[in-house]
């Protein structure tokens, strides 16, 4: 009798909330400056969380929002803001050298 395999869907695990801020730190850790990690990490996020309501939230084409998330896929800045927004994040800029030495600094709040 042969084996049969099904595809594996990285959707079909969903990430707890809890869990998306780590996953993302992790990705941008390990990204080699091309997206392709990041990318990946934000569409398998937006998979779990339902495309069809992140395209809603963020305004843009279901069709378009896979398109950019892609392995070849080249999202604008707008595109990845307005992700991020939508799932409830915030993109963060932060030194090399603090990223480097795995000192993260706690967010601040500017009033």
């Amino acid at each position: 009798m042969a084996e049969e395999y099904q595809k594996f869907d990285p959707a079909a695990y969903v990430i707890p909330e809890g869990d998306v801020r780590g996953l993302l730190r992790a990705a941008a850790d390990e990204d080699q400056g091309d997206g392709a990690v990041i990318r990946a990490v934000l569409k398998h996020i937006a998979r779990t969380q339902n495309m069809s309501a992140l395209a809603r939230d963020t305004g843009l084409n279901r069709g378009n929002l896979y398109e950019a998330l892609s392995e070849d896929g080249n999202p604008t800045l707008s595109t990845l803001l307005k992700v991020a927004n939508a799932l409830g994040l915030r993109l963060r800029l932060e030194s090399v050298e603090e990223r480097a030495s795995g000192i993260y600094p706690q967010e601040q709040t500017v009033t």
